[in-house]
């Protein structure tokens, strides 16, 4: 089975679908074909986003005489291709908190997203909560969306060097519903030092403690020196470092509600993201229930694999080729 995979989302992105991507390519077991148009910078999204997602990438996929089509995004063809479309969701974040994002994005979106779906024959959600958020704001048909949790890459684990310091640990690019405001007061009502792992992102969003991109190796050993992961962000569909850091024996302190607790699954501390004291309190209580969490953290990571999701995925391309 020829599957053809859109790895443009690589060059806009390091974040939490640039990771999806890469570990699904190494772990899938597809006939995978690389597509893609490089480059970064505004005029380069707009040229990918107007002409080669709706005109050339369909072109491609005939041309290459692909059995499926995956776009690891929700940026695709904005008809159904020549070959069945397999489209991953990983959040609707653009639709429901529109205000987050920038102008060119934010219209864009609302126009492309709804037909990029209707396009698809299957359509990967990363959890039940974005499945969910499918079928409320586009009426996507329950009966085409396939839930897929991420994995956690093996270098997090509770097993290797632990960064240095007294430390809560903040994890995702430096946008607004990262929610990182908050966090940095409530970081200040513990009495604690807030360090801050990421990408520039957009909207202004400056943090204490910013540490930029760092890599996996790193991150884990920040993951596992920290007295806990604060993950108080507004809106997410599933909540990668949530997963990663309870596979390294982090406890966790994430929002109420939404994909973050159902990622959680009842191993971390649930807070209330808009509310600085309740972060705090989090904080502390974390802290005292560690050895608690760490053991609850580390089973519930287990059902996070990479291996299990490119297979399930793979299974999505099956599904869709025969449908």
């Amino acid at each position: 089975m020829r599957v053809g995979l859109d790895t443009s989302p690589l060059d806009q992105t390091r974040a939490g679908t640039a990771r999806y991507l890469t570990q699904l390519e190494a772990a899938a077991g597809a006939d995978l074909v690389r597509l893609g148009h490089s480059g970064s910078g505004l005029a380069t999204t707009v040229y990918r986003d107007v002409i080669w997602y709706p005109l050339v990438l369909p072109r491609t996929a005939r041309r290459k005489r692909l059995d499926v089509l995956h776009c690891p995004t929700f940026r695709g063809p904005l008809r159904p291709p020549s070959c069945p479309l397999v489209v991953t969701v990983h959040d609707l974040a653009v639709l429901r908190h529109p205000d987050a994002f920038n102008a060119w994005t934010r219209r864009y979106s609302s126009l492309s997203v709804p037909r990029v779906v209707r396009a698809a024959t299957r359509v990967i959600a990363v959890s039940h909560f974005t499945k969910h958020e499918l079928v409320e704001l586009l009426r996507a048909p329950e009966e085409k969306i396939v839930v897929v949790p991420n994995g956690v890459a093996e270098v997090f684990s509770p097993d290797g060097p632990a960064a240095d310091g007294d430390y809560v640990l903040a994890v995702g690019t430096l946008e607004p519903r990262k929610n990182l405001s908050r966090i940095e007061e409530a970081a200040r009502r513990a009495g604690v030092e807030l360090r801050v792992v990421g990408q520039p992102g957009w909207g202004g969003v400056h943090a204490a403690g910013w540490l930029g991109r760092v890599s996996d190796d790193e991150l884990a050993r920040l993951y596992r020196g920290a007295r806990c992961l604060v993950y108080a962000s507004l809106y997410e569909g599933f909540g990668l470092p949530i997963a990663e850091a309870m596979a390294c024996g982090t406890p966790v302190v994430t929002s109420a509600g939404g994909a973050t607790e159902e990622t959680a699954g009842g191993a971390a501390v649930l807070v209330d993201p808009r509310d600085p004291a309740s972060i705090a309190t989090g904080i502390d209580e974390a802290v005292r229930r560690r050895d608690e969490l760490r053991r609850l953290g580390i089973e519930r990571a287990l059902a996070f694999s990479w291996d299990a999701a490119a297979g399930s995925t793979v299974g999505v391309y099956r599904e869709a080729a025969g449908a």
